[in-house]
């Protein structure tokens, strides 16, 4: 392996997660209650923040595995992916526009801001099976997501100190949370700087075409790859899987600071026991990805989303600020080891020829998901009067995932992608 080009790659994640961390998780969620949509009711204000993270994973999905297959064959996975760069963090320098009242304006960034993190990552997961071989994948990819909460973490620290003391630096609370939203974007840009001048892109085609026949030609291979999932069982009953568990700890990720809010948890103490879940998440990811390697993926992935029911039915009961920050902890535990064994099982199951393509589908797949865990967790709360009732609800998605994850064979995968790319190939030179 490249040690440059590895640590590059992982530096994007410490880049792009300071969007995770402070638009999607910790400073935004409570802005948005607090000061863009204060004229709205709190309930009302946590429905329409989970209907905006809906909205933008709709758009996700139906761009997502298009982008994929025009990536595969154009060979500039680099431009699609500073494109989306320049979009999320474009959006995040903005919202130190945002004032009171302005809940549309913040809605409206908040929906760019995450079509471009979400589309970004699908070529940045897609450099995963170039840059390491499958045997180190595990511990790369957890390597990225620890590294990503270190880089959030970090930001987020130096933010939740400027919020909490800025009446000392002369700065008014508003303006305090705007510089933030204002470091999310420099930080992001600036840390994106090496995946762009070192990491490769796959080699180019002699012939160039124009973005419209690339985008026929995408759009036509979508097709056919949709066609072709029935070939690759264990991959679609992972995918299935994936839709259930990964909406689930999505929605945790983007609904749990607005819950708190709503539930009378101080501002001060929900970014405090996120920063918390950053730096217990910088140990665990890596543990996970060491405990992959000795006992297999599929078990250490399990053993997370088990966890991850634990905190649901918790979170139901959450009265105080001592209950989040416990559930903060558990979260910490298992939130980035999910996400990396997540990614580097499916890597292992896709065929290499199209992993762009397929990593499409991965993005579909979760991002498809995670439009049903926000809309149904802010209308069981407007339905009920309460987001009790919602946290509830996401012991469902977390319940099946597991069941469906404990039926697929991973090494029957392996064969069968292996299996159909001959085959394909076969077909194509005979």
């Amino acid at each position: 392996m490249n040690k440059k080009v590895i640590r590059s790659w992982v530096l994007y994640d410490w880049a792009n997660s300071s969007f995770a961390t402070i638009i999607m998780a910790a400073v935004m969620p409570i802005f948005f209650s607090s000061v863009a949509a204060v004229n709205l009711d709190p309930t009302t204000a946590t429905a329409y923040w989970g209907y905006v993270q809906s909205i933008s994973l709709v758009v996700i999905v139906l761009i997502a595995p298009v982008l994929g297959a025009i990536a595969d064959q154009s060979g500039s996975r680099r431009k699609f992916l500073q494109f989306f760069t320049w979009m999320g963090a474009g959006a995040s320098l903005l919202m130190a526009t945002i004032g009171e009242g302005e809940w549309i304006w913040a809605s409206v960034l908040m929906l760019f801001g995450s079509i471009g993190f979400s589309a970004g990552n699908i070529f940045y997961d897609a450099y995963l099976t170039d840059i390491c071989p499958e045997e180190k994948r595990d511990s790369v990819s957890s390597a990225g997501y620890a590294w990503g909460y270190i880089g959030g973490g970090l930001l987020l620290a130096l933010c939740l100190g400027l919020i909490q003391f800025h009446d000392k630096l002369g700065l008014s609370a508003l303006m305090a949370t705007q510089i933030s939203f204002l470091s999310v974007g420099v930080w992001w840009l600036l840390f994106s700087i090496p995946i762009f001048r070192n990491v490769p892109d796959p080699k180019m085609p002699d012939r160039q075409k124009s973005f419209s026949e690339y985008a026929v030609s995408g759009f036509s291979d979508v097709a056919k790859t949709i066609r072709r999932l029935h070939k690759y069982p264990e991959l679609l009953k992972f995918l299935i899987a994936f839709w259930f568990f990964s909406d689930g700890i999505n929605t945790i990720i983007k609904m749990a600071t607005i819950y708190g809010t709503e539930i009378g948890i101080a501002q001060t103490d929900l970014i405090a026991a996120l920063l918390i879940t950053q730096f217990v998440g910088i140990p665990f990811t890596f543990l996970f990805g060491r405990i992959a390697e000795k006992t297999g993926s599929k078990p250490a992935l399990i053993s997370t989303l088990i966890i991850y029911l634990i905190i649901v039915i918790l979170g139901y009961f959450m009265t105080n600020a001592l209950h989040f920050y416990l559930l903060a902890v558990m979260v910490g535990f298992v939130q980035g080891g999910s996400q990396a064994l997540s990614r580097s099982i499916f890597s292992r199951l896709v065929p290499p020829e199209r992993n762009n393509e397929f990593f499409g589908f991965y993005g579909l797949s979760g991002k498809f998901a995670s439009i049903f865990g926000p809309a149904v967790f802010g209308l069981v709360g407007q339905l009920t009067g309460s987001s009790r009732a919602g946290i509830a609800s996401l012991a469902l998605f977390f319940v099946v995932g597991i069941i469906l994850l404990l039926n697929v064979d991973l090494e029957k995968g392996k064969t069968e992608a292996v299996a159909v790319e001959e085959e394909l190939e076969a077909e194509a030179t005979g």
